[in-house]
């Protein structure tokens, strides 16, 4: 049961992502695009990866499944985060 209630949290997060990112492309169109570059750059994508990767070796006994789902925002937030950085410097 505790994997079932986990599962939610990951979903209603990613679902307020594309929500505030569809928001964004009606107000003014090409930001989608701005907020989703960070999926062709290498750099951020390895960084998200990582990320990604250490969740799931991390929290798979104690989570199973929902530790993906969690991994694959973890993943994405961080390798947006490290775009933006970029961005920065």
């Amino acid at each position: 049961m505790a994997a079932d209630t986990s599962l939610l949290a990951p979903a209603i997060m990613a679902a307020a992502l594309v929500i505030r990112t569809a928001f964004g492309e009606l107000r003014r169109p090409g930001t989608a695009r701005e907020e989703w570059a960070f999926a062709t750059n290498r750099r951020a994508m390895a960084a998200g990866t990582a990320s990604a990767a250490a969740v799931v070796l991390l929290g798979w006994h104690q989570s199973g499944p929902a530790a993906a789902a969690w991994a694959l925002l973890i993943g994405a937030l961080t390798a947006h985060l490290v775009h933006l950085d970029r961005d920065r410097s």
